[in-house]
């Protein structure tokens, strides 16, 4: 079991494998991936319980559904170093014909993608889907999933959310990126979402929260007491506070880059910010 210090080396390296890879192709969502490092590799290298030999049924593990899939490039990173395939793959992140596409998608084959994610507000039905699936197979395992904040803009959301606590579907943790950007500027801006966890706890929802997503400990601690609250009747909810663009300065704190590529000179103060640990590809 990897100690905190080796788990802030792995999330240093993941940020620099985001910001190499946008810049490659000067096309990708930095901001929301360096937003999250921390909490995808809490979730693959510490919580989550996974098979690198990966199929798509899932019996007899964990599963993730990323359902905000533009912040694809931490995603990717963080399966390749978890050994899903290999970190040279990373080179062809939104080429032609790469199994790396710039939202997930599953046609390619590639190991650890289980739905494809463009389009926003889709990932928790499918979660819910998964999670259900596990209950008649009497599988004990756990489904997580991942959401923007401004994605719960999205209708669809809070139907499934109505459906997960009305058929007691305890078996689900969905966590949602608190960063208060979007596309288009603050989610306070373009549409406020009000009190969160006052409107799940109203949908029936078991909800908890984690104060500083950018906190490893804090983000490991998170996760395992939400499972701990799972198979209990309701299904649970981590809001997550993190910052967009964290560990990069000129990317925190704004929506500017949530969909902008650095070029050449912001890329090496990116990652002077971000040294070298794991070895780049």
């Amino acid at each position: 079991m990897p100690n905190i210090n080796e788990l802030q080396d792995f999330a240093t390296q993941v940020r620099r494998d985001i910001l190499r890879q946008v810049h490659k192709v000067n096309s990708g969502h930095p901001g929301g991936s360096l937003g999250c490092t921390e909490f995808f590799t809490a979730l693959y290298q510490e919580v989550m319980e996974y098979n690198t030999n990966f199929d798509m049924d899932g019996k007899g593990e964990d599963l993730f559904f990323l359902s905000n899939g533009h912040i694809s490039p931490v995603y990717y990173s963080v399966l390749a170093r978890s050994g899903y395939f290999p970190v040279e793959e990373l080179n062809t992140f939104r080429l032609i014909d790469s199994r790396l596409q710039g939202h997930p998608t599953t046609h390619e084959g590639l190991p650890g993608i289980r739905i494809a994610s463009g389009s926003l507000g889709q990932g928790m039905s499918v979660a819910l889907g998964a999670a259900q699936t596990k209950k008649l197979n009497n599988d004990k395992h756990i489904v997580y999933s991942l959401h923007g904040d401004g994605e719960l803009q999205e209708g669809q959301n809070w139907e499934a959310i109505m459906y997960a606590a009305g058929n007691k579907v305890d078996n689900i943790i969905s966590t949602i990126d608190l960063n208060g950007q979007q596309i288009d500027g603050s989610t306070e801006n373009v549409l406020p979402l009000g009190n969160l966890k006052a409107k799940f706890e109203a949908f029936g929802w078991d909800v908890m929260e984690i104060e500083n997503g950018n906190d490893i400990e804090q983000v490991i601690n998170g996760l395992k007491e939400a499972k701990s609250r799972t198979g209990k009747g309701k299904p649970v909810c981590i809001l997550m506070t993190t910052v967009m663009g964290h560990g990069v300065d000129f990317m925190m704190h704004t929506h500017a880059w949530h969909g902008k590529a650095p070029n050449d000179e912001q890329l090496e103060k990116g990652l002077s910010q971000n040294p070298e640990t794991l070895g780049d590809y």
